[in-house]
């Protein structure tokens, strides 16, 4: 494969939650047409092989890396799948070999420690290559299977005949990202899912007055903002006229808000300032929301 090849790169380290990721990783990979690169970080030296041919060198066991790669491989039998190890610490690098993917695949709970270092808390590695890497990160929770990404059918029907579940994408309007949105309508137009969009305001407190910060008090600017958003989403919706966008305008916290909207979605997107920390929100959707987030950089 040509390094500078675009691919879905997914972490592995050997948990469950990884293993996860990495399979929602191929769907993904499979869905864009794109190559799948499994990357296990591991101070010890690590030849790259390309599946299906993973046979194992005389004297060493099979690796967390060389599992993942055998299973995919069946499961997966289509893909394109390279399988490497890497002797950086994980989260350099994750973030280094997000810059040369389409997106990055973590699980969003697994070991967090490669190098023999007391234990990180769980989701400490992905947590910092979602707020350092260039390039989309999605945090799949662990327990997440093919059929979580599509609504429910009846007995008899084949899962993989189901509609996809919606792809909630977190707006904010004053730091408008086109990445962002971007990410969100490319994704949901892949999957053939309706795109549902979500704006989340508080209205600027009088000085000296936090209760004039009710939203009855501003409807002039809920309007405005309705209307900053079907303007915002024009361009997107005239490029990807095929996929359904449903509005959403609320008050309140963003957190809250998304919280809600994810309960019956395939994916979260939301983004982050590239240089800025995860904001807390960000941080509290991956802990609590069932489906996977992916946290995209922008300018």
């Amino acid at each position: 494969m040509n390094p500078g090849t675009r691919t879905i790169t997914v972490g592995i380290d050997g948990s469950r939650a990884s293993l996860d990721a990495a399979d929602w990783a191929a769907r993904e990979a499979g869905r864009r047409r794109l190559p799948l690169r499994l990357l296990h970080a591991n101070p010890r030296q690590y030849v790259p092989v390309r599946v299906p041919d993973v046979d194992v060198p005389a004297g060493r066991t099979r690796s967390p890396l060389d599992r993942a790669a055998i299973q995919l491989s069946y499961a997966h039998p289509a893909l394109d799948i390279v399988a490497r190890g890497a002797e950086s610490p994980a989260v350099l690098a994750l973030i280094e070999a997000a810059a040369a993917s389409e997106t990055l695949v973590l699980g969003s709970r697994g070991h967090t420690d490669h190098t023999g270092a007391p234990s990180c808390p769980a989701g400490s590695v992905a947590l910092a290559v979602a707020a350092g890497a260039e390039r989309p990160v999605v945090l799949v929770p662990a327990g997440e299977l093919p059929e979580d990404e599509r609504v429910p059918v009846p007995a008899g029907v084949s899962p993989g005949a189901a509609a996809y579940r919606p792809v909630v994408l977190g707006l904010d309007l004053e730091r408008p990202a086109g990445p962002v949105v971007g990410h969100a309508f490319e994704t949901a137009a892949l999957r053939g899912a309706p795109l549902q969009v979500v704006h989340a305001w508080t209205a600027a407190p009088a000085a000296g007055d936090p209760s004039a910060a009710e939203p009855g008090d501003a409807p002039d600017e809920e309007a405005a903002r309705r209307r900053a958003l079907t303007v915002a989403l024009g361009p997107w919706r005239r490029r990807f006229p095929d996929t359904p966008v449903a509005e959403q305008v609320v008050h309140g916290r963003p957190g809250h808000h998304l919280l809600g909207a994810c309960a019956g979605a395939g994916l979260l997107v939301v983004g982050r300032r590239t240089g800025a920390r995860l904001g807390r929100a960000v941080g509290t959707l991956i802990h609590q929301v069932a489906c996977p987030v992916a946290v995209v950089p922008h300018g």
